[in-house]
């Protein structure tokens, strides 16, 4: 048995090798924490944020958006928050304080009230009976009647964990605050919680009431809080244009009534998805909103559930004549809960169905052809020249009204547009690489065809950058020879960047040319659809290795002297498949990392971030990037936040966040890890690694788990000794080869003696949190 023992981790910076490229605000530093540490009890541990009390968790927010100038009552549902102290929220403009809680009674608390009812009523029925008895008070009559509304209330309410608490809000939107989507968290005494959309809008705005326990009178209440058959609430009148926010519980059907004239052109918008874009617990993991719109008479005469490809309905329709109509909105099978929430915009409003061209240069004059309806000019001019590479938002206006955001790409390459005719092949259009096309779809059964010329043994690369920029072009792409023969296809590109997307489309192809010569680029519609609207760009050349980085949680809550984990994601590009160093960016004083690198050739890893042990009660900004070697060069790229969403049980996807936040207060009794990385683990064998607790006299590690560890590391068993623990681990040689790489994180453990009146003094296991994550390499067994 091998066994690696020293202590300490070596502080290492990106520095010691080749200078990389600096960031926007410094350069990155990679630094692993080794720092006096400080004690709190594993009791009073539980109370900390980051470790044994879980962090506040929001489930949505209602209304999920207020118009500038204005003040609103919003409520926060989720899990654990209760103790909230503040709130944080993304852009300027905003200000708030938490006016309230709730959460439903736990069933001691039911039991109870049932109790003291029952009390109250024998004490009513006795003073009743005897004179002599203890009289029965009005004081007595109001507790009966409090107690039955608090268990009335709780029948009323969705047994919904994840949706049953409450904090109500009091929020002032500054009349000059940008418009468009904000983030929200709370933050309690255990942590701060998961961001979530809330939007600024320009409309007026009508909220409908909200249906609580502690508002229980509220319309339709009772029927909310349990399935049935579906029922129309009575319309409310509204007046256009106005932006509608509403909640669809079980069976909920909302209806709103407004008066149109003949000839307006009307935009219903609905943002749903757009709030919470996955569901863990729903199928088909999102809120499916569906929009019908009626006449005086009652008929139908419009009907939508998506835009598109966007699962968020939009309805443009022209009125044909004067008269009150009703706009219908529910679930497509009728489904319904709290966070069922949704904005709905309703008038004579912008909006952009399609750009032309996808993308462009920087340059001071980038024209874009606009199509929409109720557009105030069809061509839109932006200077790109200060913009660096990347994606940008553009928004069209009519008089004070503000459209819908359109996408659009600037690509430091020169582009060119698409000629037609370019079908059939002798017509193709000729493209000198490297390449990028601006081209449409713009019929059924189109297809644009582009001719290169090639030379045996060379790496081609053809992507279609669409659907991820709003288009409805559902692209395929083929590669074919001078004769017709396919060289490479393909359908359906991942792009795990893309994690907004309800369907990824765009289409991306490598291959190796066989021969010198002239090749074909096929680009068509695999839904055989097209229109003006069905456009893209088209990259076309050798491969341009590159790499993205995501962190995920967006949100970090540590106690003073912790770690926790984070997961670093890798989207590669172009085959690259090199190492990746990682390292905080201008880190706060006391922040560091452990584990920060990626191997080659792996897209994903835990590591941890530390904490230093100086008493802290803050919410700091950080940053993260990785620096990787690209032909010969330094290439620095920092990591965007994002959350890893699970939708309808099963999929999961990297939603984008503003910031990248670690909530720090209290303290805790900091682990060791007496062994200096990389551990190796021999194929087939075991080696002893040792965690020590840096109080060993006020706390001792008596038990230790892995974490989500690489399939055929285990832990064969552990010992204690001196107030350590050696934690032995085991290789599958038949799961993990040598080579084989990565980061092991291990969750230290303590003992505490509980006292109960019932089972007396009972020995309970009390997390201490997780260790600095100890980087591992699999090493081959000797003879």
């Amino acid at each position: 048995m091998k066994r690696a023992l020293y202590s300490g981790a070596a502080a290492t910076s990106l520095r010691s090798a080749p200078e990389p490229r600096r960031g926007r605000r410094g350069s990155i530093v990679l630094c692993a924490l080794v720092a006096a540490l400080t004690f709190v009890s594993p009791a009073a541990a539980q109370n900390q944020p980051g470790g044994f009390r879980p962090p506040p968790r929001l489930g949505y927010v209602y209304p999920a958006g207020a118009q500038q100038g204005t003040t609103v009552t919003l409520s926060l549902g989720g899990q654990n928050l209760d103790k909230a102290t503040a709130l944080r929220l993304t852009g300027p403009g905003l200000t708030a304080k938490i006016t309230g809680y709730h959460r439903p009674l736990n069933q001691k608390e039911i039991n109870e009230l049932r109790e003291q009812v029952d009390l109250l009523q024998k004490k009513r029925a006795a003073a009743q009976a005897d004179p002599a008895a203890p009289k029965f008070t009005d004081a007595d009559q109001q507790a009966i009647a409090a107690a039955r509304v608090k268990l009335a209330g709780r029948q009323q309410r969705q047994a919904n964990p994840a949706l049953a608490e409450t904090v109500t809000i009091e929020l002032t939107v500054a009349a000059d605050a940008p418009p468009g989507d904000r983030e929200l968290r709370v933050r309690t005494a255990n942590g701060l919680s998961n961001p979530i959309v809330f939007q600024v809008g320009t409309l007026r705005e009508y909220v409908a009431p909200v249906i609580t326990a502690e508002n229980p009178a509220a319309e339709g209440a009772a029927r909310k809080a349990e399935p049935r058959a579906a029922v129309r609430q009575p319309p409310v009148a509204i007046k256009l244009p106005v932006l509608v926010n509403g909640q669809i519980l079980p069976g909920e059907i909302d209806r709103y009534k407004f008066a149109a004239r003949a000839g307006q052109q009307l935009t219903l918008v609905t943002s749903a998805r757009a709030l919470l874009p996955y569901l863990a617990d729903a199928v088909p993991g999102w809120f499916q909103a569906t929009l019908a719109l009626y006449d005086s008479a009652g008929r139908e005469v419009a009907y939508t559930d998506d835009f598109r490809f966007n699962p968020d309905p939009v309805l443009a329709y022209t009125i044909p004549a004067d008269g009150e109509y009703t706009v219908e909105i529910k679930d497509s099978i009728y489904r319904g809960r709290e966070d069922f929430i949704y904005r709905l915009t309703l008038g004579e409003l912008p909006f952009i169905t399609g750009i032309y061209p996808l993308g462009c240069t920087p340059s001071p004059k980038c024209a874009f052809a606009l199509t929409g309806w109720n557009l105030s000019a069809n061509r839109v001019e932006l200077d790109n020249s200060s913009r660096p590479p990347g994606r940008y938002e553009l928004f069209a206006h009519r008089q004070d009204l503000r459209s819908n955001r359109a996408v659009f790409v600037v690509d430091s390459q020169p582009d060119t547009a698409e000629a037609e005719p370019n079908d059939p092949s002798p017509r193709a259009q000729l493209l000198t690489l490297p390449a990028i096309v601006n081209g449409r779809i713009e019929r059924a059964d189109d297809a644009d065809i582009y001719l290169l010329r090639g030379k045996a043994g060379a790496q081609i690369v053809a992507e279609i950058l669409a659907r991820r920029l709003q288009s409805p072009l559902d692209s395929s792409l083929r590669l074919t020879d001078a004769a017709g023969k396919v060289i490479a296809s393909n359908d359906d590109f991942d792009d795990k960047a893309a994690g907004l997307l309800a369907h990824q489309a765009d289409s991306r192809l490598t291959a190796t040319l066989p021969a010198d010569g002239d090749y074909f680029i096929h680009v068509t519609d695999a839904q055989h659809q097209g229109s003006p609207a069905h456009a893209y760009r088209l990259r076309v050349g050798q491969p341009r290795e590159d790499f993205e980085l995501r962190v995920a949680p967006s949100t970090i809550n540590l106690r003073a002297g912790g770690s926790q984990v984070i997961t670093i994601f890798a989207v590669r590009h172009d085959g690259f498949s090199g190492e990746i160093k990682l390292g905080l960016i201008d880190a706060p004083d006391g922040f560091g990392l452990s584990g920060a690198r990626l191997p080659a050739g792996q897209d994903k890893i835990q590591l941890t971030l530390n904490v230093s042990p100086t008493p802290r009660d803050q919410v700091y900004e950080l940053r993260l990037g990785g620096v990787a070697k690209i032909a010969g060069q330094n290439v620095t790229r920092e990591a965007l936040p994002a959350d890893d969403m699970m939708q309808a049980f099963l999929y999961r996807h990297l939603v984008p966040a503003k910031e990248f936040l670690a909530d720090v207060s209290g303290r805790t009794a900091p682990i060791r890890v007496s062994d200096r990385p990389p551990v190796n683990i021999p194929a087939g064998g075991t080696v002893t690694i040792t965690l020590a607790s840096l109080v060993p006299r006020r706390v001792e590690i008596t038990g230790a788990e892995l974490s989500d560890a690489p399939a055929g590391i285990t832990i064969q068993k552990t010992e204690q000794h001196g107030g350590q623990l050696d934690i032995i681990l085991a290789c599958d040689a038949a799961k993990l080869k040598p080579g084989a790489e990565g980061n092991l994180i291990i969750n230290g453990f303590t003992k505490r003696e509980n006292k109960t009146p019932k089972d007396g003094k009972k020995t309970v296991g009390v997390p201490l949190g997780a260790a600095p994550a100890i980087p591992f390499v699999i090493t081959a067994a000797k003879p």
